[in-house]
């Protein structure tokens, strides 16, 4: 199967998902998907991601979606930069997300991370998403 937008289909598989109140979506799995299931772990929006094969031999990534209060813990998923529109940014241009209660996750030349962790190490990128 081939995805135009792998990381648009994980991020609405987890909207869908944190919807219908699931407590685990399956996606499957490559290395940038995998780069920011880390960055939404570390910064505490799902409780965990596992790889495992599937029966015809596709590798899988099982996402552990997390709940407060029974309410999703990720409110809105925006995709920033998709294949047809890609968007950079410098980090002095990155504002912060609803005042800081969200993130934005950024491909920088330094690996994914989170908005913060790129305030820190001073490097601009693609941003890829906002989540709150």
């Amino acid at each position: 199967m081939s995805f135009t937008d792998p990381l648009g289909d994980l991020l609405t598989r987890i909207r869908n998902g944190q919807a219908a109140r699931l407590k685990v979506v399956k996606s499957p799995t490559s290395g940038l998907r995998n780069h920011v299931l880390e960055v939404l772990k570390r910064q505490g929006y799902i409780r965990d991601y596992s790889l495992e094969k599937s029966d015809n031999g596709q590798e899988l990534v099982t996402v552990e979606l997390k709940y407060y209060e029974d309410q999703p813990v990720i409110k809105e998923v925006h995709r920033v930069s998709k294949p047809g529109r890609r968007v950079y940014t410098k980090i002095n241009d990155l504002k912060p997300i609803y005042n800081g209660l969200g993130m934005a996750i950024l491909s920088t030349p330094q690996g994914v991370m989170s908005d913060n962790e790129a305030r820190t190490a001073n490097v601009g990128g693609e941003v890829l998403c906002h989540i709150f």
